[in-house]
């Protein structure tokens, strides 16, 4: 596996881990805490992860397939992106469970 598949994922769980955080605290400032401006914001928020998550699937899909993991695995990895703070736990065991299996351009083992 490339070292770009992998770095895919990173990239993509970490933004959707964030404006996840993003949406839930936008939800709570509109509905618990009745915010001004916070409509505006969720909405912005909820579209952009809404989106983001979408390419999430496909990259995490794809390091899943490259990786062989069982359905249950993936399913959880894919999930990880609808749980608040989910998706930096997932991808720290990720990385550490796919980086032996990752190869640098030349076909050596990269290191981690």
């Amino acid at each position: 596996m490339k070292q770009g598949t992998l770095t895919r994922y990173r990239v993509m769980a970490y933004v959707t881990g964030v404006l996840l955080v993003l949406l839930t605290l936008g939800v709570i400032a509109k509905y618990l805490l009745d915010m001004n401006g916070a409509a505006g914001f969720v909405t912005a928020v909820g579209i952009a992860h809404g989106w983001l998550y979408v390419v999430y699937v496909v990259f995490a899909f794809d390091l899943g397939s490259k990786a062989k993991w069982p359905l249950g695995k993936l399913a959880w990895v894919l999930l990880a992106g609808t749980i608040p703070t989910a998706a930096f736990f997932v991808e720290r065991n990720v990385t550490r469970e796919v980086a032996p299996l990752v190869v640098a351009a030349n076909g050596e083992p990269a290191q981690a």
